[in-house]
């Protein structure tokens, strides 16, 4: 049994480790887990004859020519290759173990045969982000027959895969605590001259171990320079832009087709944590013929809905910083110190304290009690009967 909320946090089992893409964590319903499962698919790479990925890891037969060595598949010469945990963008993502040192790790990849290979600019990303706090250590990139390589640290659960176990519902407090947190990595990221471009809360997830409660940013696919990093002149203002990112956490101004910025991220953010505090967000589940209509009338229904209407019965706080996000320029620098004192206002006033119990946290505390307080009776009963049986062998 766990000897306090900490321990239980850090190991949440069931929940799936993966890094940079949607693990097979857990889902609160079967509509859910639909809606999971269609996601993976969409997103998992496909064979050049259209047939999905199977779960097993790909083989010589498959195209990729990766060292085989007592039935092992092994990946530049350092890793083994184990199970699929996940799909990334562009690709599948598997649990891999150093063979040296027994340390697990995560391996992306992705097909040489792709249209758009997004994994050699997403390792090069993660190299000049290297040294922040929240960002993966990427240990190998290379390729290996017919695949583009990356292998990095491993990671927990995403923010997607913790709300599903949640109930998808997240307290004021847990949501105020990660927003801190979820502020700092975005700013990291900016002050590194690139933008995000897909804030959502499958690109988040929580450490292992140690880091059980920090949080990770991943998933760099879409990311842009926005300015020069030696000058720091601003990238040019444009329109007629494709949307790019996710449909639900886009800002407006990505609706409508302009460049994006800094102010982007931040806006997106906001709606992240507002999809975390309500449950859901009023533009979900509109149905359209095509992908173009879908993404027209969830930016109707953004643009229609008032953020006090979307902010109504939580802290006034959540209205003033997506105000403050829509009123950026361009290629204004966000006050990203305003935005978190902003956020620790309600934090306060809610007598809260910083102490890394997150709502799964306690959930995960209570089925663990739960399950040891299971155990205990028939283990009691075995010793009664093992006790029967010895005293009747002793009588015989």
């Amino acid at each position: 049994m766990p000897t306090n909320f900490l321990e239980a946090s850090n190991n949440l089992v069931g929940v799936e480790k993966t890094v940079g893409g949607t693990g097979k964590g857990m889902r609160s319903s079967k509509d859910q887990a639909k809606r999971s499962s269609s996601k993976v698919m969409q997103n998992s790479s496909s064979k050049p004859d259209g047939g999905k990925q199977s779960d097993r890891a790909p083989s010589s037969s498959q195209g990729g020519n990766f060292a085989l060595s007592q039935h092992e598949l092994r990946v530049g010469n350092k890793y083994r290759l184990g199970r699929r945990i996940g799909s990334g963008s562009f690709g599948d993502i598997y649990l891999g173990t150093n063979i040296q040192t027994g340390d697990e790790v995560a391996i992306k990849l992705e097909t040489i045969r792709t249209k758009h290979p997004q994994l050699l600019y997403e390792s090069k990303l993660y190299k000049i982000l290297q040294g922040g706090v929240g960002i993966p250590t990427v240990r190998w990139y290379g390729i290996e027959g017919d695949y583009n390589i990356m292998v990095m640290d491993l990671l927990g659960p995403s923010l997607e895969d913790l709300f599903n176990f949640c109930n998808r519902r997240f307290s004021l407090k847990t949501v105020l605590m990660l927003a801190d947190q979820l502020l700092r990595r975005i700013e990291y990221v900016h002050t590194r001259s690139f933008i995000h471009r897909d804030i959502k809360p499958d690109n988040f997830l929580m450490g292992l171990g140690k880091k059980a409660n920090q949080v990770n940013i991943i998933d760099f696919g879409l990311a842009k320079k926005y300015r020069d990093p030696r000058t720091h002149q601003h990238i040019a203002y444009r329109e007629d832009k494709n949307l790019t990112g996710t449909a639900r956490y886009a800002s407006i101004n990505t609706h409508l087709g302009i460049e994006q910025s800094r102010r982007d991220d931040l806006e997106s953010l906001g709606y992240v944590l507002l999809y975390f505090l309500r449950g859901s967000l009023p533009w979900q589940g509109l149905k359209a013929a095509t992908k173009k209509q879908k993404y027209e009338k969830i930016s109707e229904r953004k643009m229609a809905t008032p953020i006090e209407v979307l902010c109504k019965e939580f802290p006034k706080e959540f209205v003033t910083y997506l105000h403050y996000c829509r009123c950026l320029r361009f290629d204004d620098k966000p006050d990203y110190n305003y935005l978190r004192n902003l956020l620790r206002e309600p934090f306060i006033r809610g007598g809260y304290e910083y102490d890394y119990v997150f709502d799964w946290t306690i959930l995960k505390f209570q089925q663990q009690v739960a399950s040891t307080s299971r155990l205990k009776p028939a283990a009691a009963e075995g010793e009664e009967a093992t006790g029967g049986k010895k005293d009747q062998k002793t009588a015989a």
